[in-house]
């Protein structure tokens, strides 16, 4: 069940990423510019037609081009004392807020409305920086051409991290240029149950990479842990 829920996640992210780069492709110089970096919301629910009688949710925020949006490890430190906040602040009242609203509502796109059954599944991050550079640069040289002409947008990558309530951190490289049969996504934990035991070399997946990208999984921990202690760890799925 947990391999099939997290073989969804990586999809559902790496696709969430894709439309991360063309919206903010066809809203680049405008004055609804996107930034390179947004936050995905993983919920599940019970559904008796569904694989595991489990479905999927999904929500996002974007937001735009600014330099509070721009570095992604202190766009997630800030996540994380808002979310705090608006815990503090609904407890005072004696309401229970939800990263999805309807009150100071953390969302704004994918499934924001979940059926009553939902549950707290993971956090993660899609953004458009990436080996190959900046995206405001990669954005800017899509304009100008090349020896070869102009690229596509399409010819571009991204990557998304995320963190589940099962301990499972995941990875997502995506790569149009990728070679067939790979996926790009990488995960702490099997992602087929027939290979539970077998080994795997991303068991430590949070603690590799250079310093910046595990600057970003700090804070994303920092996140999940204050989202899986106010929504229930361990309820989902």
């Amino acid at each position: 069940m947990w391999a099939h829920l997290r073989r969804q996640v990586g999809w559902r992210a790496t696709r969430a990423n894709q439309s991360h780069m063309v919206e903010a492709d066809q809203a680049y110089g405008t004055s609804r510019a996107l930034g390179p970096h947004g936050i995905l919301w993983f919920f599940v629910s019970k559904a008796a037609a569904e694989p595991f009688g489990l479905r999927l949710h999904m929500a996002h925020r974007l937001w735009y081009s600014s330099p509070d949006a721009d570095n992604l490890p202190t766009l997630l430190a800030e996540l994380a004392k808002v979310a705090e906040r608006n815990i503090a602040n609904a407890d005072a009242a004696g309401q229970r807020w939800h990263p999805l609203g309807p009150d100071a509502a953390m969302a704004n796109g994918g499934e924001v409305t979940l059926p009553s059954s939902a549950s707290y599944l993971g956090v993660g991050v899609t953004t458009l920086d990436t080996a190959d550079g900046r995206w405001y640069r990669l954005a800017a040289g899509l304009r100008m051409p090349s020896p070869t002409g102009y690229r596509s947008v399409y010819d571009l990558k991204g990557h998304c991290y995320v963190l589940l309530t099962d301990g499972t951190a995941l990875r997502i490289d995506r790569d149009p240029h990728r070679r067939l049969g790979d996926d790009g996504i990488r995960s702490s934990k099997p992602l087929d149950a027939d290979r539970a035991h077998w080994h795997n070399p991303y068991a430590d997946l949070t603690e590799q990479g250079e310093y910046g990208t595990r600057e970003v999984w700090r804070r994303l921990a920092g996140l999940h842990y204050i989202l899986a202690s106010h929504l229930g760890e361990g309820q989902a799925p």
